[in-house]
């Protein structure tokens, strides 16, 4: 391995996603000297198979399901269908015009950016294209990728993953959906928009499990008026080919059939092979454990975003790899509160929230300490006028702030950046409910939930 004893770089980052580019961008721009090794495309899983293009699949399905309902609204129009080829270019074009800005950034920074696929050779060096590439610090931003079952062969033709639903030529006519997390029931969402007769299987007892049960319930509620057809509580047992399709059979026996099953039962780190464990890090199933500072046991590695046990989001890792450049910039640094990021599902409706669940407070706080208010979006005006319908729940500590706030509605996603602040600074409902919240506007429910909640609602019964 020839190795470029010529530089030694302040940091070398290993993976280009979320986690390692934030990394890579802010280390530079505290003058440190960055190496962002990626063996694909700069942006990783969140702008090429994950956040961005999902995001475009689901608002196309929005227009084709605006384009259906439209004589609702009082004007007339005609869908005549789904163009796939249209909608990929459009997903696309999305892409490719993020992928080039961000391009732009990393090389506006001057950050040495390396394409290939590296592997830790010691805990100072990643080795890539024949070259070693040394640093004072490695960051490992590696990334996951989609899971399955044993016995569960992903063959990317009926059996499919996310990646492949991403790049699907057609409009499936049925579709299983193996998983009611976030990932299945947004392709759920989008599918059922797109004409696609599908149904959910989720081994546990509701759709978006982690969430609170009430926003569990208000989703489950919408995807039946909806006609997106879901058996929870079971969990599955195999699935086999049919003559034109797939069945899937559960536990129980009970067996649904469609043209193509969607694994979408969560992402894996992507850590095997890669030289961790001979390098010494600390791992569990796979994931790299790290301490609050994102510090692994190996003083001069570091390690963020799905590669960790930490919530698999994009911002968790634009976040994360934001702490280690600054950390080892010398800064002060705060751990993450990773209750208080904001989570959003995409589907129709959206499920938002920040905090922690009406359960999780009575199991800190006790029962009697704990207060959840529930504002019914049909009292909002401009969520009338979108026809959405849905609620946001707060929950607080008696006399105390709001820990947890947990919307489900068309738009929600957009109203969780007031929620992240009212929860991080610890507000009280009166100090939100003395802040004016412009009319119509859907961030008014936000504030009529918060006089409510301090005793004195408006638009809604006592």
């Amino acid at each position: 391995m020839a190795n470029d004893a010529s530089t030694v770089f302040d940091l070398v980052i290993l993976g280009g996603g979320s986690g390692g580019y934030a990394a890579a961008l802010r280390g530079a721009q505290l003058g440190l000297d960055v190496a962002l090794i990626e063996k694909n495309k700069l942006g990783g899983t969140c702008l090429h198979n994950g956040c961005i293009p999902t995001k475009a699949l689901l608002h196309a399905g929005e227009i084709a399901d605006q384009a259906r309902e439209s004589e609702q609204f009082g004007i007339k129009t005609s869908f005549e269908g789904v163009d796939m080829a249209g909608v990929h270019k459009y997903k696309d074009d999305v892409i490719a015009g993020l992928y080039k800005g961000l391009q732009g950034l990393v090389a506006s920074r001057k950050v040495t950016y390396i394409e290939g696929e590296g592997r830790l050779s010691s805990p100072t060096s990643v080795d890539v294209n024949g070259r070693r590439v040394e640093g004072r610090h490695v960051l490992l931003a590696t990334g996951s990728v989609p899971k399955s079952l044993p016995g569960l062969e992903i063959d990317g033709n009926r059996i499919i993953s996310s990646d492949h639903a991403l790049v699907l030529d057609r409009v499936p006519k049925s579709a299983i959906v193996l998983g009611g997390g976030v990932i299945g029931v947004e392709f759920a969402s989008a599918w059922k928009s797109f004409g696609t007769e599908v149904t959910i299987v989720e081994g546990l007892k509701h759709l978006v499990p982690v969430e609170d049960e009430n926003s569990s319930k208000l989703l489950e509620r919408a995807f039946r008026k909806r006609g997106i057809k879901f058996n929870l509580g079971t969990f599955f047992q195999k699935a086999e080919y049919t003559q034109d399709g797939v069945k899937v059979t559960l536990a129980d026996g009970k067996e649904f059939e469609a043209e193509v099953l969607l694994v979408a039962i969560g992402r894996g780190p992507v850590s095997q092979g890669l030289g961790y464990e001979e390098a010494g890090v600390a791992m569990d199933r796979g994931y790299v454990l790290v301490d609050e500072y994102m510090r692994t046991n190996v003083p001069t590695i570091s390690a963020v975003g799905d590669l960790v046990p930490t919530l698999q989001l994009a911002h968790v890792g634009f976040a994360e790899g934001i702490l280690v450049a600054e950390r080892l910039a010398g800064l002060k640094t705060v751990p993450i509160d990773y209750d208080g990021v904001p989570r959003v599902t995409y589907c129709h409706p959206e499920v938002a929230s920040v905090g922690i669940t009406e359960a999780k407070a009575k199991e800190i706080y006790g029962a009697d300490k704990v207060v959840a208010l529930k504002y019914n979006l049909a009292g909002n005006g401009k969520s009338k006028i979108l026809k959405t319908a849905g609620e946001i729940k707060l929950v607080q500590v008696k006399d105390g702030a709001v820990v947890g706030v947990h919307m489900v509605g068309d738009r929600m996603g957009e109203q969780v950046g007031e929620a992240q602040l009212i929860y991080n600074w610890e507000a009280l409902p009166a100090e939100v409910a003395q802040l004016i919240h412009a009319h119509p506007t859907q961030n008014e429910a936000m504030g009529e939930a918060h006089l409510a909640l301090a005793g004195k609602p408006l638009h809604s019964h006592d």
